[in-house]
């Protein structure tokens, strides 16, 4: 389907709110929000249902304003020290349909001025998680290796992520795999520029680059006994 999801108000609206981060200024500019910016993603989100189920029935588009595939623009301050109150960025994840929360293998679609990129993978999982997927790597070295290093993955995808600085307590620092052990992150990445974002082939573009993620993302439901 091509039609038009985001525009340049969208990214406006983004980097206003980038430099008026306060509730006071969200309150007076809500509406801007819903049409620029949520309306538009849970539009992309219901369009994106077929693709999404065409790649795996297992993972799914759900278009809510809230528990859905479209993230909370308010930000969680209760721990950090940075307070501002809402993210400057849409975040849109297609997860795995037992995944709870943003922790759980997933498809996903960054928009933010400047920064946007179609990402798949598991980011920032837990430690039982994280030691069985590095266990697979290990069990599985040549299906690990065909998924990551395959010309055409790697051609629009990057590993990216967290890496701990030293070997994994449990594993060979000499394994051939050793910086993929090292990982805290199982995620890939490619950007896109503001001018794809907006152009009216951004769910094809988006869904061709998630079915590039396949194999990667077959690995990481198979390591964690999850059906693909």
């Amino acid at each position: 389907m091509a039609r038009n999801y985001f525009t340049q108000a969208s990214f406006r609206f983004l980097k206003k709110l980038e430099n008026n981060n306060d509730r006071d200024w969200f309150a007076e500019n809500k509406q801007d929000y819903e049409n620029l910016v949520r309306s538009p993603a849970l539009d992309f989100i219901t369009d994106m249902i077929d693709g999404i189920a065409s790649i795996s029935p297992h993972f799914v588009a759900i278009p809510k304003k809230m528990g859905g595939s479209l993230m909370r623009v308010h930000r969680d301050v209760r721990f950090g020290k940075d307070k501002r109150p809402y993210k400057t960025n849409v975040g849109i994840q297609f997860r795995h349909e037992l995944g709870k929360d943003v922790h759980a293998p997933g498809f996903y679609l960054h928009i933010e001025p400047g920064n946007n990129f179609v990402g798949a993978g598991i980011w920032h999982p837990d430690s039982q998680t994280l030691a069985t997927i590095r266990t697979a790597i290990v069990d599985r070295s040549k299906t690990w290796i065909k998924a990551s290093q395959d010309k055409k993955f790697t051609s629009k995808f990057k590993l990216a992520g967290d890496s701990l600085k030293t070997y994994p307590r449990g594993h060979d620092k000499q394994h051939p795999l050793i910086n993929d052990l090292k990982r805290k992150d199982f995620i890939a990445i490619t950007s896109l520029d503001n001018k794809q974002i907006i152009s009216n082939r951004l769910l094809s573009n988006v869904t061709k680059s998630f079915e590039t993620a396949i194999p990667l993302m077959k690995f990481l439901c198979k390591a964690l006994e999850l059906r693909f």
